[in-house]
This record gives structure tokens, sequence and C-alpha cells, in this order.
């Protein structure tokens, strides 16, 4: 990908933080001047995953923050990207391209081209997710 933009964003849990969380963020970084990432908030998570997130949202705010390639992180109540854009008035949205070609993706890069906003997928991490890091843990004895 060629194009640069000003303003990037990127949302997701970020729960059980781990490398494919940081490559996402750190690739998507390398694309826009300033990057926001979005942090579900727990009730957002709890309303669509039907589960609750394993670390409390204002800590993995704070973790995500910490982030040297993060500029700005906020808490997001809403999966709907028109509101975070009427809100941060981002550029460019981030994904992962696991989600390429998924209904609700190909709506919102519809949606968002009426703003001049791009949906850029980028590569996902593969092997690794907090639903098998929660799992794992599951399975394991911690001393």
């Amino acid at each position: 990908m060629d194009k640069h933009y000003k303003i990037g964003y990127t949302q997701g849990v970020y729960d059980m933080f781990h490398i494919g969380h940081l490559n996402l963020i750190n690739n998507a970084k390398k694309y826009c001047d300033y990057l926001i990432v979005g942090v579900n908030s727990d009730e957002l998570v709890e309303s669509y995953k039907h589960k609750t997130p394993v670390i409390k949202q204002e800590e993995r705010r704070i973790i995500v923050a910490n982030i040297k390639a993060v500029d700005e992180c906020v808490i997001a109540t809403t999966l709907d990207k028109e509101v975070a854009w009427q809100n941060l008035h981002f550029d460019v949205i981030f994904i992962g391209d696991d989600w390429k070609g998924n209904p609700r993706w190909e709506k919102t890069r519809e949606e968002m081209a009426k703003h001049c906003v791009d949906v850029v997928f980028l590569p996902h991490t593969d092997g690794v997710t907090s639903t098998i890091l929660r799992s794992d843990f599951g399975n394991k004895v911690i001393e």
C-alpha cells in the first residue's frame, strides 16, 4: 500500500493483549501520521460477543495507550464506525484482513466512502487470538 493518511483509526477488544494486536497496531501506524485506537467497552463486548472480557476496559485502555505507535486511545461504546467518525474525524479505518469479504465490513466500506474514508485491511496474525489464549489458560494450572 502506497497511500499515507493523516488520521487512522482501528478498534477492538484487546483482551489478553497479544502479538496479533501489536502487529495490527504497529502496521496501522506505518500508514498514518496519527493513530487513534478504540478499545471496546465491557458493555459493548458483552452485547455482541455475549462474554465478559478477562481484563476490564480501563486496564485494556491503559495497556493500549502505552504502546508507542498509539497516539490516542479511547473507549469505544459502539461498533458503528459512522458514529466513531463523527467524533474522531479519521480518514482511514484499519482492520485485520480476516474480515475481508465480511458483509458488515463491506457495508462499512460503502458507508465510509461517503465521507472519503478508506477501509484498509491489514495482515492478520495467524495462530493467536484472545479466544485461543482464554481456552489455553483454562486448561493450565498457573503456579
